[in-house]
C-alpha cells in the first residue's frame, strides 16, 4: 500500500478530523493528495465547510430587539 494512498471513506475521517484538531503533516499530505485526483471529496469538503460556518452564524445570531417604540407603535401598545 502507498503511505498517503487514502480511499473516500478515510478521507472523509480526515475532513471532520480536521474540524476538531490539527492533523498530523503525514494526515494532511495524504488529505491534499487526494482532494487533487478525486472530484467527489472536495465537494464533501465543501459541504463541512458551509454546515461549520452556518452553525456559527446560528450560535452567534441574536434577534432584533423587538421592545422598540415603532414596534410598540404598530402592535397598539
Amino acid at each position: 500500500m502507498i503511505p498517503f494512498n487514502r480511499t473516500c471513506q478515510e478521507v472523509t475521517v480526515l475532513v471532520i478530523a480536521r474540524e476538531d484538531r490539527d492533523l498530523p503533516w503525514r494526515e494532511r499530505l495524504a488529505l491534499r493528495l487526494h482532494m487533487a485526483i478525486c472530484a467527489a471529496c472536495p465537494v464533501f469538503e465543501r459541504q463541512v465547510i458551509t454546515m461549520r460556518n452556518a452553525m456559527h452564524q446560528w450560535r452567534n445570531y441574536q434577534e432584533p430587539d423587538s421592545g422598540t417604540d415603532a414596534d410598540q407603535q404598530r402592535n397598539g401598545a
